[in-house]
């Protein structure tokens, strides 16, 4: 006779599954959260080279880079935003190398031959919590396009230019009235879910720059006309592309003038009409 084997009961495997559900339930979010904050701590990076950037840029030329150079006759690189105009201040001299051939070989990059640069990355203008901006986009006419997390600060909206960063803007230091560390000059803002707004090469201002209470002109779209605020948003919504948010929980970052990144929560969406400014003078306190 064989002697008997000890086994398992079903009622004692239901014990150790449920056990390992409840370890995998609490384990997970915190993995999540980790995660989140490395990737936090990445975008304000992020961010920060782009501070750095801008004043290398602004110590060159004397002033920082416009949001985008319009079609006007005589004007070099048209449509091209400010983005890749910091590519020799971001160790990425062959990239801007490639973005001057390009342009004497075609001074109107939204026909053909198309740029080379419009579908390519640069993990620097990217949060790595939106994995959209990690690989190039099929849009057409173009093969594929490169995506940015970050835009300029306009103003109010992008009709008053009383921000930083516009259409064929040229702000210096000297212009910014209020105080480099109390003035914004980009923000969090992922692309449309279409992916026909946040465009690193070229661009119009949606894709290069945006005011804190953004309107919608474009009679072409479903958007009500605004203002639109800083308040959470979700990837689905079609409209979010018009205001500042992130996808990071509770508020999200923004560079000040003077080279500074800051996480803003949502309730400091009242001052961000003081904070996008750049010389209205008006009186608040810091959110931090």
């Amino acid at each position: 006779m064989r002697p008997n084997r000890p086994a398992y009961t079903v009622v004692e495997l239901l014990v150790v599954i449920s056990i390992i559900a409840i370890l995998i339930a609490l384990l997970v979010p915190g993995v999540q959260r980790v995660r989140e904050a490395a990737n936090r701590t990445e975008c304000a990076n992020n961010l920060r080279q782009i501070g750095l950037a801008l004043h290398q840029f602004h110590d060159t030329y004397h002033a920082f880079p416009p949001g985008y150079t319009n079609s006007l006759a005589g004007q070099p690189f048209v449509y091209l935003g400010w983005r890749p105009r910091l590519a020799p201040f971001l160790d990425r001299q062959a990239y801007w190398q490639v973005v001057v051939q390009d342009y004497v070989a075609n001074p109107r990059p939204t026909a053909t031959p198309y740029h080379r640069n419009v579908g390519v990355i640069l993990p620097v203008f990217g949060c790595p919590s939106d994995g959209r901006v990690s690989v190039a986009h099929f849009y057409y006419p173009f093969q594929e396009v490169a995506l940015s997390s970050y835009v300029g600060v306009s103003g109010l909206d992008h009709r008053d230019r009383k921000g930083c960063i516009y259409e064929d803007s040229r702000t210096r230091i000297a212009d910014i009235t209020d105080g480099l560390s109390s003035t914004v000059i980009v923000g969090e803002r992922p692309p449309s879910n279409d992916l026909r707004w946040g465009w690193v090469y070229i661009g119009g201002r949606l894709d290069n720059f945006l005011g804190v209470r953004e309107i919608e002109t474009d009679q072409n779209t479903v958007c009500a006309y605004g203002p639109y605020h800083f308040q959470p948003q979700r990837l689905g919504v079609p409209c979010g592309y018009l205001q500042y948010w992130s996808m990071h929980p509770g508020g999200g970052h923004f560079l000040f003038a003077d080279g500074s990144v800051h996480f803003l929560l949502y309730n400091a969406d009242e001052i961000l009409p003081a904070l996008a400014t750049r010389g209205q003078d008006e009186v608040f306190q810091m959110p931090f």
